[in-house]
């Protein structure tokens, strides 16, 4: 037995073991185990702590993008709205100006008509003129041819015009 390694090698550890109980080895390592401990639970906490802060970020970018998304239709609801009502505003506009350049050129047709007209009555009452004084000069001569020419004329033209 004593000439066996590992009744040597029990001895050994044994004595090692005494030493280091003497020494209060285990109390160092209790204590090293007992701060690694508190670290590793710190870090956990931490690690919660930040899990939760994550979350709660998260949650407030989704509440934003939420309200982005909410802003974002508003807006376009808003300019398709603005975008009708510009365009019946248009239509509006476009309808008045079509109305008043057709109702111009109703009166100017109207003013080319009347022009027409008393162009063509000045016209008639010339040829008549002409004609009735050609007439009468031919038919009636002296004095009273002249008189009744005179007077034929006059009432011709008034009442021609």
């Amino acid at each position: 037995m004593f000439a066996e390694p590992e009744f040597w090698v029990a001895v050994g550890f044994v004595i090692l073991m005494g030493i280091f109980a003497y020494v209060g080895a285990h109390r160092t390592v209790l204590t090293a185990l007992d701060h690694r401990s508190e670290r590793i639970k710190a870090e956990l906490d931490d690690a919660r702590r930040l899990k939760q802060e994550a979350a709660s970020v998260l949650e407030e970018y989704k509440a934003r993008r939420s309200s982005a998304e909410r802003e974002a239709q508003d807006i376009v609801a808003t300019a398709k709205v603005d975008a009708e009502r510009i365009a019946s505003e248009a239509k509006v506009k476009m309808e008045d100006f079509v109305a008043r350049r057709t109702k111009t050129a109703e009166s100017k047709i109207a003013l080319a008509e009347a022009q027409a007209l008393a162009d063509v009555r000045a016209a008639a009452a010339d040829a008549a003129v002409t004609a009735a004084s050609t007439i009468l000069s031919q038919t009636v001569k002296g004095g009273v041819a002249d008189d009744l020419l005179a007077r034929g004329i006059t009432e011709v033209r008034a009442k021609l015009n």
